[in-house]
């Protein structure tokens, strides 16, 4: 017959793809990547732990090389590399990876901080005490027993195992199309949750979790929350939220700092000292002056030193926010049943582990009943042995061969072969009275025991009454308290309810460097005084930009090349009166060439409201607040820009207000803001004021009633100008003159619309800061010079300006 041997066959390439790769997803499915529901094991796992058995490594037995067990599972059970069923070895002798350990480890078995296992040749195993429950009663026959791999061999296919493993200790895996990730459990607490199930088999999943709180991780921390646990519970997936347990302590030097004693699961150590180092030099996170990780073999122990001033809330917040401090644990309970794989909810997991303990204690009372009925059948061929001795002792004597009298005793006193060759093998020392004795006391022993055995296999009651008893010992012997807390989720607190509101001044240098103080920092002064140091700054460099907000208002960004960027007022950090700050490029992803041109507070996006723009060429645009309403950390697109223009003012309004636009020739131009049509974000707007080639537009403002319009030069020249001399006029013109130019008072740097009662800070490029009451600053007309508000140096000119609220007392 020819079977096509030596022959090529033409076969489909879809059709040899599509069967290949479905016999390998199911051979990772269910002998690789999946758990078995009943004892929570992979075959990998199991195959460890069977070898250990067979080659004696009990818990109270010397420990083995782990070489020698890699080598007993490979040869004879898991033909796949050695690295995977030395790596799974460890992980069962890991006490921050298994909840409870199965393997106990003699060496070097790796560390939280990721350091590896040292090699199999210098370890030493044994298995743990957990484990031996797990194959407890495997030669009762309580499993079945499969061929291994080349059929030399039997191996289980299931083990008997009494806890309840699988979300004892949990399990991982990546298998073809899906995955599963099963969070470890609490002992105790499981057990009372098959406790429950056991006395009442319509037990609710709300009920069971009165029993069974939550995951208990092996490294502790903290879970926040019950709505993922909830959800993992009830539909077999979800999404637990997991913090590392810290504390904040006051040293004995008054600065506080955080104190880490436990992590969440699975997080690397070391690389969690290291995202912190890094975030502190980033100057992501400011206050940190110190970092150590103290940790021993007392414990976890993490020492995070904070600056005195510094608010230990919001930095242990931020770490939260930007290290794995906080992190998810995402919850598949997909396990295999009957060999397919399913995703089951916590009542599903329990029942089936009832359902495979019912079996092991059905099959092991079987067991037990057939050898101690073997045994009575023995014991009664003895006893009418006994009976009849020198009857029994005279065939045995007439009898030529064994077979001859082992014949004759069955014939003459009706025994089985079994009895009448147990008779054979009695020893004389059997014959005497007290023997006789212990002989019929076993066989009365043995009648109880064939009782009970058979009333356990007639009453699945009983069958639940002894699970219940082994789990309750277990417990009793095993159970511990949890180490994993649950808490109220406090992530979904915002951090600006851990921070006050107050009131601060941001700057911003034309190198980009930005700084938040609290706004008393600048005492007022008189007019023309030369004012007092306000930062440090390069020879090249000068404050370009001077705002005044508050801690928790969002703070909108907007750059040259008409992108819009968003902070907090309390993530700009803060700095000292003469520091040069944080380069701003450390918080906002800005291009080379793009530079802060303007900063608005908004304290929340309503509609309504409009942000209204100017550009250095004189375009204008209105676009409603609510577009802009999209936190994107590469920022959003806020005006279309020409290509040699540049977005130089925003301002935040109601869409019906008056605006004033001021040149650096001294022109200005007021229009009515119903003029512009609202736009789309991404517009490009439209003509607000005509200029000509050499001139642009340097600020822009909204028209107060009973305000001035402040301008000020680059030589320190200023004035007020009352509102009522700039007749509105149409979107587009010219303008009328704002200020009188020379070259002794210098080109406009800028214009405000203050009122009474305020206060003017000014900056030069040199960093010198004055701060003057507007009340001081002379009310003129438009088309004068002004009057002295800042004597400069040499080389230095009046680079940016700021109207605040006046404050009461000086500095």
């Amino acid at each position: 017959m020819d079977f096509g041997l030596g022959k090529v066959l033409p076969v489909r390439i879809e059709d040899e793809m599509r069967n290949s790769y479905i016999d390998y997803a199911m051979s990772v499915i269910v002998m690789r990547a999946l758990p078995d529901v009943r004892d929570g094991l992979k075959p990998v796992h199991r195959r460890i732990l069977y070898a250990m058995h067979e080659a004696g490594m009990a818990p109270n037995k010397p420990y083995k090389k782990s070489a020698r067990i890699v080598g007993e599972v490979l040869g004879k059970y898991h033909p796949h590399g050695d690295s995977s069923v030395y790596e799974a070895t460890v992980r069962m002798a890991q006490d921050f990876s298994t909840r409870y350990l199965l393997v106990d480890g003699h060496g070097n078995f790796g560390s939280i901080d990721g350091d590896s296992a040292a090699a199999m040749r210098y370890t030493e195993v044994r298995m743990s005490r957990v484990a031996e429950l797990m194959l407890a009663d495997l030669e009762k026959e309580t499993v079945d027993f499969v061929p291994n791999y080349d059929e030399s061999l039997k191996e289980p296919s299931v083990l008997p195992s009494k806890i309840p493993n699988l979300l004892v200790n949990g399990s991982a895996g990546i298998a073809v199309g899906m995955a599963t990730n099963i969070p470890p459990h609490n002992l105790g607490e499981v057990i009372d949750g098959v406790l429950m199930m056991i006395d009442n088999s319509e037990v609710t999943i709300n009920e069971l979790m009165t029993a069974i709180k939550g995951p208990d991780f092996p490294t502790g921390g903290l879970i926040l929350g019950t709505e993922g646990i909830f959800s993992a519970y009830n539909t077999g997936r979800g999404v637990v939220k997991m913090r590392a347990q810290a504390r904040i302590e006051i040293m004995s030097n008054g600065k506080p700092r955080i104190v880490v004693t436990e992590i969440p699961y699975q997080v690397n150590k070391a690389r969690l000292v290291e995202k912190i180092a890094e975030l502190v030099r980033d100057k992501s996170i400011e206050g940190i002056t110190d970092l150590r990780d103290e940790s021993d073999r007392k414990g976890m122990r993490i020492v995070i030193e904070l600056r005195r001033d510094s608010n230990p809330d919001v930095i242990l917040n931020q770490l939260y926010k930007h290290t794995q401090m906080q992190e998810s644990f995402g919850v598949i309970m997909l396990a295999l049943v009957d060999g397919r794989p399913r995703v089951l909810n916590l009542r599903e997991v329990i029942y089936y582990y009832l359902e495979h303990q019912k079996e092991v204690i059905t099959r092991r009372t079987q067991y037990e009943l057939a050898k101690a009925k073997a045994r009575a059948h023995i014991l009664e061929g003895l006893r009418i042995a006994l009976d009849h001795i020198d009857q029994v002792i005279a065939t045995i004597r007439q009898s030529q061969t064994t077979d001859i009298a082992r014949n004759a005793l069955m014939e003459s006193f009706d025994l089985s072969e079994k009895q009448a060759q147990a008779i054979l093998d009695l020893r004389l020392q059997r014959l005497t009275g007290l023997e006789r004795e212990k002989i019929d006391e076993e066989y009365k022993n043995l009648l109880e025991t064939i009782a009970w055995l058979e009333s356990v296999l007639a009453d699945g009651q009983k069958v639940l009454n002894i699970i219940k008893e082994e789990l309750t010992e277990i417990k009793r012997k095993f159970g511990d308290g949890r180490r994993t807390a649950i808490t109220i989720d406090t992530s979904k607190i915002d951090m600006e309810d851990l921070i006050a509101q107050e009131d601060i001044v941001i700057t911003l240098t034309h190198g980009n460097y930005i700084k938040r103080l609290p706004v008393d920092t600048y005492r007022s002064q008189k007019r023309g005084g030369r004012g007092v140091a306000g930062m440090g700054t390069k020879e090249e460099d000068f404050v370009e930009h001077l705002f005044v907000t508050t801690t928790h208002h969002n703070i909108m960004f907007f750059t040259s090349r008409g992108k819009v960027y968003r902070l907090k007022g309390y993530e700009i950090p803060e700095a000292g009166r003469t520091a040069k700050g944080t380069a701003i490029i450390n918080l906002l992803p800005l291009d080379a060439d793009e530079k802060i041109t303007a900063v608005i507070p908004i304290r929340q996006f309503s509609p309504g409201k409009f942000l209204f723009m100017a550009t250095k060429k004189g375009i204008v645009k209105k676009t409603e607040l609510m577009e802009y309403d999209t936190a994107r950390k590469g920022g959003l697109i806020a005006i279309s820009l020409d290509e040699d223009d540049e977005l130089i003012g925003v301002k935040f309004t109601n869409g019906e207000q008056h605006l004033i636009i001021g040149t650096r020739d001294g022109m200005a131009i007021t229009f009515a803001e119903t003029d512009v049509r609202s736009m789309g974000r991404t517009a490009r707007g439209v003509i607000g004021i005509r200029l000509n080639k050499v001139d642009e537009v340097v600020g822009m403002d909204k028209i107060k009633r009973d305000a001035e319009v402040l301008t000020v030069t680059e030589e320190g020249y200023g004035k007020r100008t009352s509102t009522d001399e700039y007749r509105a006029q149409g979107r587009g013109g010219k303008g009328i003159i704002n200020m009188k130019v020379t070259e002794k008072t210098g080109r406009v740097i800028g214009i405000k619309v203050v009122k009474p009662g305020q206060e003017l800070i000014l900056i030069s490029t040199e960093g010198i800061v004055i701060r003057m009451d507007v009340d001081d600053i002379s009310v003129i007309s438009r088309n004068t010079q002004g009057v002295t508000l800042m004597k400069t140096a040499e080389n230095d000119k009046v680079a940016s300006l700021a109207a605040v609220e006046k404050k009461s007392g000086n500095e």
